[in-house]
């Protein structure tokens, strides 16, 4: 099953396509996206994720949805706490620098949880092909089914690991300059405003929180209405959009070199160790197999759309060339190729299937 999940995953168009985006960029070939379709991409996967995670969270009960919802608030509130540590002490990176780095990790990708979501379509596809005879049970017991509200969880997820690491970020740079004698405390105030608007009116956060809405309100019967639009055709965007997330990690790669070693073993470590928290938290609060892969793949995720645009109005002297490539070059790749089946395999032996 192992094999198969690595195969399953490698040869899914999603990851070819994005595999094609880093090749692309390194052979310099004058592949580009347009800046309008690459938003427009956005935009799609957004309002899909959020229409479906409210429709399927309308047809949840509360019993079934509170303990991952908690389960998702501890493990944002935690990873930002040690990822900043861990990079301000170990990687002696500077207040602002190991905070920004770690609001990205406390954060998730929306676009690596919408491949982990057709990784496990399209492993329910294989084992169906193998064997159609297999019931809806046994494909949970296979991890090949998972909980219809996960992408509720993937909005609960967005902005908490943000407003902790850039609280970690306020409270040491506060008492720098309380011992300074530096008039800080008005400056820090008025970006904690600019923060919460910019994190509240994003695009990322405003299309997922307010399409999660739509969708609850909606129900079957909205869905029904924008599925042919919003369902079908979801993985063929995700293609194009893993495309140009292809082009845009290829560029990044000649950054690795200036980030050094540290920041690119944190980036391939951290992951895989908080993919394993999110499962067990995920296994603790009843989640089924699948339900606590997506969980672990939300943990091991690194945001490199809301947490960026955070970090450009509260840390403005921390540099995008860690936070962006250790984020989009290396962990998101990394958990794109590599991750989603070696999480699962990881979920499966802590569930012992």
């Amino acid at each position: 099953m192992g094999l198969q999940d690595f195969t399953v995953s490698l040869l899914s168009p999603m990851v070819l396509a994005f595999i094609l985006g880093i090749i692309a960029t390194l052979v310099k070939s004058d592949l580009k996206f347009p800046e309008e379709l690459y938003m427009a991409l956005t935009i799609y996967l957004l309002v899909a994720i959020g229409l479906k995670g409210g429709y399927k969270l309308s047809i949840s009960s509360v019993s079934e949805f509170w303990k991952p919802s908690i389960a998702a608030v501890v493990i944002c509130v935690l990873i930002p706490i040690w990822s900043y540590w861990i990079l301000h002490k170990w990687g002696k990176f500077d207040v602002p620098n190991a905070a920004a780095i770690a609001a990205h990790y406390g954060s998730v990708s929306a676009v690596t949880f919408a491949e982990a979501v057709a990784f496990h379509d399209n492993l329910k596809a294989a084992l169906l092909e193998q064997n159609p005879t297999l019931t809806d049970s046994a494909l949970a017991a296979m991890g090949a089914t998972y909980e219809g509200f996960m992408p509720s969880i993937l909005t609960i997820m967005e902005v908490p690991g943000i407003l902790v690491a850039l609280f970690i970020a306020r409270t040491s740079k506060m008492s720098l300059a309380a011992a300074n004698s530096e008039p800080l405390y008005e400056e820090e105030n008025a970006k904690v405003g600019a923060v919460l608007r910019e994190l509240l009116s994003g695009k990322s956060s405003l299309l997922l929180i307010g399409c999660l809405v739509i969708g609850v309100l909606a129900g079957k019967r909205g869905w029904e209405q924008v599925a042919p639009l919003f369902d079908t055709p979801f993985r063929g965007v995700l293609t194009l959009f893993l495309l140009e997330a292809g082009l845009v990690a290829g560029r990044r790669l000649a950054d690795l070199k200036k980030v050094g070693g540290f920041l690119i073993g944190f980036g391939l470590i951290m992951p895989i160790l908080h993919a394993v928290l999110g499962i067990l938290l995920g296994k603790l609060a009843g989640l089924s197999l699948g339900g606590a892969t997506l969980l672990g793949v939300l943990s091991a995720s690194a945001s490199y759309i809301a947490a960026p645009a955070a970090m450009r109005v509260a840390l403005p002297e921390a540099s995008p060339t860690y936070f962006l490539t250790a984020s989009l070059a290396v962990t998101f790749p990394f958990n794109i190729v590599i991750g989603l089946p070696l999480y699962r395999i990881i979920a499966r032996i802590i569930y012992g299937a």
